[in-house]
């Protein structure tokens, strides 16, 4: 469980789905004038100022779901990895077990389209002759974890983390899942169903490439949507999901089985290799009860269409061309509105990425991220550091038992900048067949592997879950630490030759927003150690969540879509994050600029410059159909309302540009 900058996905976790604008423009040090609007106010329309030429002029490329500052960065790092990827693939001469040589081999099995067109779905051959072979309850969920080793979560989901309550201990964490579609609501609300259709219409299109005839393929999408429809108004809306206590159920295999009268669990997990599984954590218990009451009343032959649609919809973007774009018309086009496809050397970039991120990542790094750079950044998260413990020291409304708790768990708070100290050992990760597929397929039963033979064993806390090319950051509250990928760590979010005020801005804004994740509505309630335990006095638990109300509410009243309101209660978490993110690194270059002349570049004071790169930053353009998902499905508020909305509980802001007061302000500050 962690909490990042940005939606997560692979390589590029920025704005799901992938962003970008020009691609591999070599960035100016510091603001960028060019995208200013200064004939608007900026007390009256700070986003727009900062923005508002590059608003007027900049185009979502065909190929992507919105456009902004961060596939900047993303562009230029996918170019470089693409000429080390590509350099890889291309040596006779490198050893198959090193990083260069298994970066090389996956890349190359994922470019060579004709080995991909000839093949078609023959390398899934097996596994749909397994899914054929089930008869039976036991035999369905053994077959559920065979297609789990594979990463084709069927049903439900499974990963290895740390036990919320003793974060000393790698235990199992069973989850809702099984879905299509983005979440609960598509299945359910009346403005959904066109999509619900368009996605009927997608499975039966799939069904058909699988060779169906035009009547079986119908039937078995109807079946498919009949039961994901069970799954989803069994499961909880995202909103439910974000509190740690209320999904937070451990217990024994027996007592699972407790959970579902007639179904046993053994086959499943002995077809995972987990036999015996411990002490685990079943974070909805409701969703399977549900999932085993449709197991044992829905006929097998109908699970049966269920999993052979799991497994294309899962290795549909590695098949050949015909499941790749019948995929892409349907996650991209219908949902997210994006006209065209990535070519495919980025999306077997992003495939590579995420087989082998930190192959890569050394790869990466040799080129990309200094030792300089790293001791700047480090030296950046220390200082707001610091600030954030001053700031911990003096707030009014804390009282002291809960305020030494949250500095004992911040000065306790690890800092992770670039890269592991120690790499991933991928030496037993055979990607050396010619076939794409087979290569993912080995990749995923790999990972899925990697962690079960973590459970029972102490937390690994150097270990990262993000490679280092990743345009993206996070917090983790299990293992209470800060991570800084090198990928986020180029201009112009972090620019060592640029001024301090727009590093503290940009990166410094990041840092603070990470740091308060281990403060928001979730992080407060995992303490020093990263242990789900309740360390706040009564007084001070009511007091954050009447300023957590305030700022639910402030969200929830912004409309980014006529009709359409930011979800308050889902975005809260990175809401606090963003405020007080932003004011921690307003208070470490304040501190880092006592006793310096405020020298005023290209006309600002460093108050100004401080706020125009942090709305910088931030700006982008998003398709409407793209802005719809991340509404219902996002824990973050649109890049714009990030702006707008920090900013609005920033007095600091109106103080630097000598605005005027706002009778309508009504700022709420919790960090």
């Amino acid at each position: 469980m962690t909490a990042a900058l940005f939606a997560l996905a692979a390589l590029t976790a920025l704005l799901a789905p992938a962003v970008a604008q020009t691609p591999a423009a070599v960035p100016t040090h510091g603001l960028d004038l060019s995208a200013m609007d200064t004939r608007v106010m900026p007390c009256e329309n700070f986003y727009q100022y900062a923005n508002g030429c590059w608003l007027a002029t900049a185009v979502i490329p065909a190929e992507y779901a919105s456009g902004g500052v961060g596939v900047e960065v993303t562009e230029r790092n996918l170019a470089l990895l693409r000429t080390l990827a590509e350099r890889a693939a291309a040596n006779q001469r490198v050893k198959p077990d090193s990083a260069e040589g298994k970066v090389g081999s996956f890349y190359r099995s994922g470019m060579d389209e004709a080995r991909i067109e000839a093949d078609g779905v023959t390398p899934l051959a097996p596994e749909f002759a397994r899914i054929e072979a089930v008869q039976d309850a036991p035999g369905l969920l053994a077959e559920m974890g065979r297609l789990h080793r594979l990463g084709v979560f069927a049903g439900f989901g499974l990963s290895v983390s740390p036990d919320l309550k003793d974060s000393t201990r790698e235990i199992v964490q069973l989850f809702q899942g099984g879905i299509g579609l983005p979440a609960r609501g598509y299945y359910e609300d009346k403005d959904a169903q066109e999509v619900r259709d368009a996605y009927v219409a997608h499975v039966t299109k799939m069904f058909a490439l699988l060779g169906e005839t035009p009547d079986k393929a119908v039937a078995d999408a109807r079946t498919v949507m009949a039961i994901e429809t069970k799954l989803a108004l069994a499961s909880k809306a995202p909103p439910d999901l974000r509190d740690p206590q209320a999904n937070y159920h451990k217990m024994t295999l027996s007592a699972m089985d407790g959970l579902t009268p007639g179904v046993d669990w053994r086959p499943y997990f002995t077809a995972i290799g987990l036999p015996d599984p411990g002490g685990m954590n079943v974070g909805q218990p409701q969703f399977f009860t549900a999932l085993g009451q449709t197991a044992t009343t829905v006929p097998l032959a109908d699970w049966r269409a269920y999993l052979r649609w799991n497994l294309v919809h899962a290795e549909a973007s590695r098949l050949s061309r015909a499941f790749v774009d019948e995929n892409f018309h349907f996650y991209s086009t219908v949902l997210r509105g994006v006209p065209q496809m990535q070519p495919r050397w980025k999306r077997v970039l992003r495939a590579t990425d995420a087989a082998l991120g930190e192959a890569l990542g050394q790869l990466y790094i040799a080129q990309a991220f200094p030792p300089a750079a790293k001791a700047r950044a480090l030296a950046l998260v220390r200082n707001l550091k610091a600030a954030l413990r001053d700031d911990l020291a003096t707030l009014p409304w804390m009282t002291e038992a809960t305020r030494r708790e949250a500095l004992v768990k911040l000065d306790a708070m690890a800092i992770k900048i670039g890269y592991p100290d120690k790499w991933r050992d991928y030496s037993k990760l055979d990607v050396t067949s010619p076939s794409y597929v087979i290569n993912s397929m080995r990749a995923d039963e790999f990972e899925f592997q990697r962690d079960l033979n973590k459970i029972g064993k102490p937390v690994d806390r150097q270990e990262w879950h993000m490679s280092p090319p990743t345009v993206n950051a996070y917090y983790s509250p299990t293992t209470n630490d800060i991570n800084f990928p090198a990928g986020i760590l180029q201009p112009p979010f972090f620019d060592p030759q640029a001024d301090d005020a727009v590093n503290y801005g940009a990166i410094g804004a990041v840092i603070g927003h990470e740091m308060t994740h281990g403060f928001d509505d979730k992080g407060r309630q995992f303490d020093a150690h990263g242990n789900l335990r309740d360390w706040w006095t009564e007084s001070d638990a009511q007091a954050f969540r009447a300023r957590a109300r305030s700022i639910v509410a402030q969200y929830s009243a912004y409309e980014p879509l006529s009709g359409l309101h930011i979800n308050g209660g889902l975005t809260q978490g990175e809401n606090i994050a963003d405020i007080g993110g932003l004011k921690i690194a307003y208070l470490a270059l304040e501190k880092s600029l006592r006793g310096r002349p405020r020298t005023k570049i290209d006309g600002f004071t460093p108050e100004q410059r401080f706020f125009i790169a942090y709305a910088q930053v931030w700006r982008a353009k998003q398709r409407p159909e793209s802005l719809r998902v991340s509404l219902a499905t996002d824990p973050h508020s649109p890049p714009q309302y990030r702006v707008i909305g920090a900013l609005a509980d920033m007095p600091e802001f109106r103080q630097a540009f000598d605005c005027p007061p706002d009778p309508r302000a009504s700022p709420t500050t919790i960090w």
